[in-house]
């Protein structure tokens, strides 16, 4: 069975269930349950009648699911929240968090092919099960799609060169792990910064494999739906991309362009900030490396 120390430590685990302001008879969701450790701060803070609902799509975390009656694991992406929840018979909830990102558990395990530290199978699928993995990305996309992926989500400037090499390269054989790819790649990755550079490539595949942004954007729209007047969203993420759509969101309720104006200038949005954006303190981040660029964004629907 895989131990919940094998996953991670809960980055901002306080400040984000904090950012819920739990009711103890309140319903709540956490959409990325992990290890739990959210979770089991949220159903710490819950009264007998409170409910929690977990989403993560990933099986091996269904390891960790937590006995206790309040408490039910979905394993589905959170990207199908609002869907899953009206199956449980649930339409409303008082909070939704979301901790964004990659597992600890993930990045450890070789064969998933996450990390840039081991040599493993282009993989990198957060749901097994999905039919597009890292390989296919990697051995079957064209020169404009892949310098897209490049450019949009790892936001590489040398996204054009980055393809035509990987697209030169295949055609001798096909790259099918991740040292294969180190190699293909070595001369954009110079000493000083190749770890750097090597975890932005990674980001970029990791991102499309399993559609993140995406999701992300899904999921916002769906908080809005689910959460009552007055509930809570807490969403960390862990890099610009996500942080960008978050904050944007949450500000005006759109990825994109401006609300539209009254006569007076004026225009109604969904949500407001609760709070200024939190971060790690040196101390967690000295404990939990993961932490170190983890931003918090807490949120209250209108």
């Amino acid at each position: 069975m895989t131990a919940i120390m094998e996953y991670h430590n809960p980055v901002l685990l306080h400040e984000s269930v904090d950012g819920l302001n739990i009711k103890p008879d309140g319903t709540y969701v956490d959409v990325t349950f992990g290890g739990g450790g959210h979770s089991r701060e949220i159903l710490r803070r819950l009264g007998p009648n409170g409910k929690l609902y977990a989403f993560d799509q990933d099986k091996d975390a269904l390891a960790n699911a937590i006995d206790d009656s309040r408490f039910t694991l979905i394993n589905e992406n959170f990207g199908l929240m609002k869907r899953f929840l009206r199956f449980h018979g649930v339409r409303q909830v008082d909070g939704i968090l979301g901790d964004l990102g990659v597992s600890s558990h993930q990045f450890d395990v070789p064969e998933r092919g996450f990390s840039t530290r081991f040599e493993g199978a282009l993989d990198m699928r957060m749901n097994q099960s999905d039919s597009l993995d890292a390989y296919q990305v990697v051995n079957t996309y064209d020169d404009a799609q892949l310098r897209h992926v490049f450019s949009e989500y790892g936001e590489l400037k040398n996204a054009a060169a980055l393809s035509r090499t990987i697209i030169e390269a295949r055609i001798q054989a096909p790259i099918k792990d991740t040292v294969q790819l180190k190699t293909v790649l070595y001369r954009f990755l110079p000493a000083h910064k190749s770890n750097k550079i090597l975890a932005q490539i990674y980001q970029a595949i990791r991102i499309e494999v399993n559609r993140e942004m995406d999701v992300l954007r899904d999921f916002l729209q769906q908080s809005l739906e689910v959460l009552v007047e007055g509930g809570r969203l807490s969403v960390i993420s862990y890099h610009s991309l996500e942080d960008r759509l978050v904050k944007r969101f949450i500000k005006n309720g759109m990825f994109e362009g401006e609300p539209e104006r009254d006569v007076f200038g004026r225009f109604s949005v969904p949500m407001q900030a609760v709070g200024k954006l939190v971060i790690p303190t040196e101390d967690e981040i000295r404990e939990n490396n993961r932490a170190r660029s983890a931003k918090l964004r807490i949120a209250e629907k209108l």
